[in-house]
């Protein structure tokens, strides 16, 4: 009888294991997003840590166009719950050219979403590029 509760004690411990693995998958996924000749990718690099800012990789890629966004200004965090965060640091090339790539950095939410949308607007688009992960 006892490797019966045993038995049964696993399986309850290994189903929130197995929804973890798939939210850690999904919070790390890159997403891309490419209108009026523009690409932006974005590969969320360290988020999830207590105690670290969260960062995201951004690669922007054109052929046809100057890229001088400021994503210090241009880029918001918001969490499921309606808080939104400014960048507090950007890593990489500065504004110009046809190809730029670096690291955004964003303080801790805490408490810790469940949800997170990142917002770039763009120069001379109509609505933001909008990226969500589930944590």
């Amino acid at each position: 009888m006892g490797g019966w509760i045993l038995a049964a004690t696993l399986g309850v411990v290994a189903a929130p294991l197995a929804a973890l693995a798939q939210a850690s998958a999904n919070a790390t996924t890159t997403q891309s997003s490419s209108e009026l000749g523009v690409t932006v990718k974005v590969t969320p690099k360290l988020i999830g840590s207590p105690d670290k800012p969260w960062e995201f990789t951004i690669v922007l890629d054109t052929h046809s166009a100057d890229l001088s966004d400021d994503l210090t200004q241009s880029a918001t965090l918001t969490t499921d719950d309606g808080r939104t965060f400014k960048p507090v640091s950007w890593l990489g090339a500065p504004p110009g050219g046809h190809h730029r790539e670096g690291v955004l950095a964003f303080d801790v939410p805490a408490p810790r979403p469940s949800t997170i949308e990142l917002s770039i607007t763009r120069p001379g688009e109509s609505a933001p590029r909008t990226f969500r992960w589930q944590l």
